[in-house]
């Protein structure tokens, strides 16, 4: 990632932050202008989701003893960063009931780089939802893993690879998952979760929280995630 990528990514300065963010919702006024608001679409939400219209995706049990919330976007390197380098100790977590996870997710790359990619992956996630939780992990895991180097590489708007790297999730590729990523099945619910997004206040991807504290996640220049342990150590002195 060169610097001029990670300023996109990261909002690396004010004026970063208000030049990216106005690109990604003057996007997505424009795409939904002359058509119904997001909270007018007729957008079913995925099974397994939860929030007001079903744009949160959690994991793990409610009864759990704190709520990690994670904000990505499927283009962002540095989300690619956090999700490779803490993505399974999130999980470890949440199967051990110390946490559940609430993700939540943007989609303004695509309207600040062009392209398709955020929506197209964030419609095939919500299918992976429909199917399990832990489909929907293997999943987000599988496109993170495989993220293109560069967040301006369009890659994740291709069907055909967003179908191909389900592949790698044993059992995913049902007829209901495939014809939701075909036929875009998920997209008015999409646009929910990403009205929902600007509505949160959030300025940026990725940003992680614990029962609603933030945790800085990312080491150094953003190239790394914190190790898990010491990810472990961050999440017992915010709790």
């Amino acid at each position: 990632m060169n610097a001029k990528s990670r300023g996109y990514a990261r909002f690396g300065g004010a004026a970063a932050a208000a030049l990216v963010l106005a690109a990604g919702a003057g996007w997505y006024l424009g795409r939904t202008a002359g058509r119904p608001a997001a909270a007018e679409l007729p957008a079913a939400a995925p099974a397994h989701t939860s929030g007001k219209g079903g744009t949160v995706v959690p994991y793990g049990e409610a009864d759990a003893g704190h709520t990690l919330s994670v904000w990505l976007d499927p283009r962002c390197p540095y989300c690619a960063v956090v999700e490779k380098g803490l993505g399974k100790t999130f999980k470890e977590l949440a199967d051990k009931k110390t946490l559940r996870i609430e993700y939540h997710f943007a989609t303004f790359l695509d309207g600040a780089l062009g392209g398709k990619g955020s929506k197209r992956a964030l419609n095939a996630l919500g299918a992976a939802v429909n199917e399990s939780p832990e489909k929907f992990m293997a999943y987000a895991d599988a496109l993170f893993a495989h993220q293109p180097d560069d967040e301006k590489d369009d890659t994740f708007g291709s069907t055909a690879t967003l179908l191909e790297l389900a592949d790698r999730v044993h059992g995913l590729r049902t007829p209901a998952f495939n014809k939701a990523v075909k036929e875009l099945t998920y997209m008015p619910w999409v646009e929910k979760v990403s009205s929902a997004f600007y509505k949160s206040g959030e300025k940026g991807t990725p940003v992680v929280k614990l029962d609603g504290r933030p945790l800085n996640v990312l080491s150094g220049d953003g190239t790394s995630s914190v190790t898990p342990a010491e990810f472990t150590e961050l999440a017992g002195k915010a709790s």
